[in-house]
């Protein structure tokens, strides 16, 4: 297909998300393992995003999901409430992650020749700092906030390439989640799968999308494939 322009899904794709909330869970203090709570919190992520597209859960920006979850993850396992402040440093983590170590360079040869963009549920001031924090370049920041719904709804694909100005199916999803993949060939996009085998931590669940137009196991090699 001829890919005028990239889209890339941001949590567990291009950053590592559980090694940097577990590191704000020890920090903070909190009871319990802090990779464990982490995993907590982020299996907690899907359910309340298909809860909000619903109009089961109120609509918010992923800090107020974040800070709604973080609640019910302490609730579930006996802790204690923490303070505002502590649990406002714990939301705050999730603008602070690092990415894998690809990425970066990853994204250069990518945009040289390619429009690149976010496509995240994360609202757009989280993805500023996650690209600034993370020192990484993209021609915009897009979000499932734009479209007022989260992934996987069709309007968040068709919202990201009627702003980019391109044909759905010149459009390309850059995704380490099936689910994110499958939402983006249904609204006519392309999709390239990316292996992230420790998003959760050593002995992850092996992770494929068979229907991709491409599979890689970076942006290093997704850069490659492309300009072939």
């Amino acid at each position: 297909m001829a890919v005028r322009a990239l889209v890339f899904d941001v949590f567990g794709t291009l950053v590592d998300w559980r090694s940097s909330i577990a590191r704000a869970f020890a920090a903070a203090g909190i009871g319990g393992d802090p990779s464990e709570l982490a995993d907590d919190w982020r299996g907690r992520y899907a359910p309340a995003l298909e809860e909000s597209n619903r109009g089961q859960r109120p609509a918010g920006t992923l800090d107020d999901l974040h800070g709604a979850t973080l609640d019910e993850l302490l609730l579930a396992r006996g802790l204690p409430p923490v303070d505002a402040a502590t649990k406002a440093q714990l939301v705050r983590g999730w603008h602070e992650l690092d990415p894998w170590p690809d990425v970066r360079e990853g994204l250069e040869l990518l945009r040289r020749d390619r429009v690149t963009a976010t496509l995240s549920n994360g609202h757009v001031a989280l993805l500023v700092d996650l690209a600034r924090h993370g020192d990484l370049r993209f021609d915009a920041i897009l979000s499932a906030e734009l479209a007022g719904a989260y992934k996987p709804a069709r309007r968040v694909y068709l919202r990201a390439a009627e702003l980019l100005a391109v044909q759905p199916a010149k459009l390309m999803l850059v995704a380490a989640h099936p689910f994110d993949l499958a939402g983006a060939r249904g609204a006519g996009l392309g999709t390239a799968f990316v292996d992230r085998p420790l998003e959760h931590g050593e002995g992850s669940p092996a992770r494929s999308d068979p229907e991709a137009d491409v599979s890689v196991a970076s942006l290093l090699e997704l850069a490659a494939k492309l300009s072939g």
